[in-house]
């Protein structure tokens, strides 16, 4: 039987994680105010952070993990997998990779890193990689950390889209590569204190632009907070 007759005869085993996220977006469209904010596509996030021999962070490589629905509308819109067997052939694979890196000027790539209060400046993505297992695309891709540090101090990673149409969660394995001097702490918000916050900010606004949207996902993001220890 492949993934075809599966959805033709019994469609809950083969949509059930999937339908999760739908419901609790409907449920979350029928509930909430009118300017109220939801993500439209769940992404499991992974990093691993490379230091350098003079303890300063190099380079993160960032993991992409998306949902299953998201993962099946990029497949159909690009004319993947039509036999929904689940498995790409090397053509299809070799179609997938970089479909996310298409980013427009000025677009952060989700990720900011800060220390001591200001913004760390990072390159354009390279080394991009993608596969399709298990319903899902799972992409890597490696910013280098282009600007100096202050060594020993913390540095703060947040995986966010300042929309919150994009919801990173941070669930796949931090890693950090390069020093044994370093540990990491996790800092993961309240969602529902944090919602709250948002439909008060956005029911304060007199109308919505690009231009006057408050950060919402900054409030909702998952902070890495790496400390190193280079005494």
């Amino acid at each position: 039987m492949n993934d075809r007759d599966l959805v033709e005869r019994d469609p809950m085993p083969y949509f059930e994680n999937t339908m999760k996220h739908v419901l609790a977006l409907t449920f979350s469209l029928m509930t909430a105010a009118p300017l109220a904010a939801h993500p439209h596509i769940f992404v499991d996030t992974g990093l691993d952070l490379q230091f350098d021999a003079k303890g300063q962070l190099s380079e993160v490589r960032i993991t992409w993990a998306y949902d299953e629905f998201y993962s099946l509308l990029i497949t159909e819109d690009r004319g993947l997998d039509p036999d929904f067997d689940g498995v790409l052939t090397e053509a299809e694979t070799a179609d997938l990779q970089g479909f996310d890196m298409q980013w427009s000027e000025g677009f952060n790539g989700d990720l900011v890193i800060t220390q001591d209060g200001r913004t760390l400046t990072l390159s354009a993505p390279m080394q991009a990689t993608a596969v399709y297992e298990n319903a899902r695309i799972t992409t890597t891709h490696v910013r280098q950390v282009t600007q100096d540090q202050t060594v020993g101090a913390p540095i703060e990673i947040k995986p966010y889209d300042p929309t919150y149409y994009s919801a990173y969660d941070v669930t796949l394995p931090v890693r950090i590569k390069g020093t044994t001097s370093c540990d990491k702490a996790f800092e993961v918000p309240d969602v529902q204190a944090r919602m709250q916050e948002v439909s008060d900010q956005l029911a304060a606004m007199d109308e919505m632009s690009d231009e006057n949207t408050p950060d919402i996902g900054v409030l909702m993001a998952t902070t890495v907070r790496v400390t190193c220890d280079m005494s």
